[in-house]
């Protein structure tokens, strides 16, 4: 869906973009960039390749992989299958990232189908298109892409960034904003994942994570982190191999095979990774070291006596059989799961879909943590304002968050905003003057307020609830309210926040609660005879049929 109409004084040059996935939902992300008469496929996350091959002939002139995550490159390798010659560009990093997700299938008769390209280097793809790659944060290779197309008039850019990040991780620097001021692309299309949600530093979050595995292993708990294999895992990793709380302590740290092999990658990549990486390896092994605390191993049967010592971190493929770590009802596990922007809940999550059958399980419970891996919307906003292109693209988000993103007043003033659904094309004119676009409408909800005694009611429409991040309050049933002015501001309390304010431990021993209540599990109650049966709960809440948990008392 097309967000804007803002006109310009076009330009003769056809200039438009075509999502065939915009990054909504669960779905990828492939674009398609037509520029003069040069069409460019950005990323091929499709889970359907149909649409690019039914024809004999290649349907693009050039593709562009930004990162090897899974939702900007799955399709790839049946894309050149299918059209053999078709030119692939990529970073090196990448190139030797991307086997990863076809480890199962036949590998292509040509090794280097990928062509790689140095960063910050022009390569002319023909006397009037130059591309060129801009590291992009996010994760180790991927790349921004800045298009030139030289016309005997002017010369136009577009930029793209895939997915981005401007701070600074443990395996990869943020994006420069400072090298890409003066690059005043006409056209900036880049990821909108956040939308204008506001993080906390990003050394705050690991060191929360951190805090939160510590607390779990010295209350004997093992502590089990489901991940992509590519990307979180190997960060968390370098997080637990240097960070101050676990130097030196008598800790094994175990990995699955499908995140091992990225780690392997990654150590045959060492001279591509920031300085401060290639310092720590010099000193001690990055992944694999069995001498220096904590010790870092590989799931095997050759040390299977000892990976049944406990406590212990494991790190596995979230696509894995969990079930083999967490059926053991005398060992206690924490399971913590990363908060993703395009899930509405933490029980809709894909890494949840197994251990949700665990919810009878007393020894298992489940938390989420914030590590984030994209920027939040005031880096995002940063990064346009820097560039000031003319026209912006949001795609790669929740749909509400890519328009709460287009509806900031400090970006429709100025630049016309698009965040098209798949599908769609569009136009996108370059001239000398803006016209400024119609505002996307935010939806507002109307309700009424009511005093009962010494309680204020507040009552909203059914219909709010039909929003997906409407799950996220009502995980909790938790509002907070405060004035702002003269306006009340009402939001709703996650669990993460419940959990990290530490509420369970303000609760009265000698309290009635669910927390202290045998049928209650993973924040879930599970008495068939309770209002609250199969819903999230929180530790102080109450219901008539309350049972003591006697291990408690």
């Amino acid at each position: 869906m097309r967000r804007s109409q803002g006109k310009a004084q076009s330009t003769s040059l056809p200039l438009s973009c075509f999502a065939y996935a915009a990054g909504h939902e669960d779905e990828g992300v492939c674009l398609l960039l037509r520029v003069g008469a040069y069409r460019i496929l950005l990323d091929c996350g499709l889970e359907d390749l149909k649409v690019l091959s039914e024809s004999e002939q290649p349907p693009v002139d050039l593709v562009f992989c930004s990162h090897a995550h899974e939702d900007h490159c799955r399709s790839l390798l049946k894309l050149h299958r299918a059209f053999p010659e078709l030119p692939v560009y990529t970073s090196e990093v990448t190139a030797k990232l991307l086997p990863c997700h076809w480890l199962n299938e036949d590998p292509p008769e040509n090794a280097n189908w990928c062509q790689t390209l140095s960063w910050r280097s022009p390569f002319s793809i023909a006397p009037d298109l130059q591309i060129e790659l801009v590291p992009a944060g996010h994760l180790p290779g991927a790349a921004a892409i800045v298009i030139t197309h030289i016309t005997p008039e002017r010369s136009y850019k577009i930029m793209y960034t895939g997915d981005f990040s401007v701070s600074n991780f443990q395996l990869v620097e943020g994006m420069s904003i400072e090298n890409l001021r003066g690059l005043s692309p006409d056209i900036l299309i880049l990821e909108g994942s956040y939308g204008t949600m506001r993080h906390p530093h990003r050394r705050l979050q690991e060191k929360q994570l951190m805090e939160r595995i510590n607390q779990a292993l010295s209350q004997g708990k093992n502590v089990l982190l489901p991940v992509p294999p590519i990307g979180l895992g190997q960060e968390i990793l370098k997080l637990l191999r240097s960070h101050h709380q676990f130097t030196g302590q008598d800790l094994d740290i175990w990995v699955d095979e499908s995140v091992a092999l990225t780690c392997d990658i990654y150590l045959e990549l060492l001279s591509q990774f920031p300085l401060s990486v290639q310092n720590f390896a010099k000193h001690q092994p990055l992944f694999w070291d069995e001498r220096i605390c904590p010790r870092m191993r590989r799931i095997n049967d050759s040390h299977q006596s000892e990976q049944n010592k406990n406590p212990r971190v494991v790190l596995v493929d979230y696509r894995s059989n969990l079930w083999q770590y967490l059926t053991d009802k005398t060992t206690e596990w924490l399971v913590l799961l990363p908060e993703k922007p395009q899930l509405s809940q933490k029980y809709s999550h894909p890494y949840f879909s197994q251990l949700e059958l665990l919810h009878n399980l007393s020894s298992v419970k489940i938390e989420t943590y914030l590590l984030a891996e994209h920027s939040d919307g005031r880096n995002t906003t940063q990064l346009i304002h820097n560039l000031r292109p003319q026209h912006v693209v949001l795609v790669h988000g929740l749909f509400n968050y890519l328009l709460e993103l287009a509806s900031l007043e400090e970006l429709r003033n100025r630049y016309q905003l698009h965040s098209p659904a798949p599908g769609i094309l569009v136009e996108l004119p370059v001239g000398d003057r803006f016209v400024q676009p119609q505002a996307p409408q935010p939806v507002y909800y109307e309700g009424e307020l009511n005093e009962t005694g010494s309680m204020i009611d507040i009552t909203l429409p059914d219909t709010i609830s039909s929003d997906s991040r409407w799950k996220n309050i009502a995980d909790t049933g938790i509002v907070q309210a405060r004035w702002q002015g003269n306006e009340l501001i009402i939001r709703g309390v996650s669990q993460r926040e419940l959990l990290t304010s530490n509420n369970q431990a303000r609760i009265s021993s000698d309290l009635d609660c669910c927390n202290r209540c045998r049928h209650y599990s993973n924040q879930r109650c599970w008495n068939k005879f309770s209002p609250l049966y199969g819903f999230r709960v929180i530790p102080e809440g109450y219901c008539p049929v309350f049972e003591a948990d006697n291990e408690l008392i």
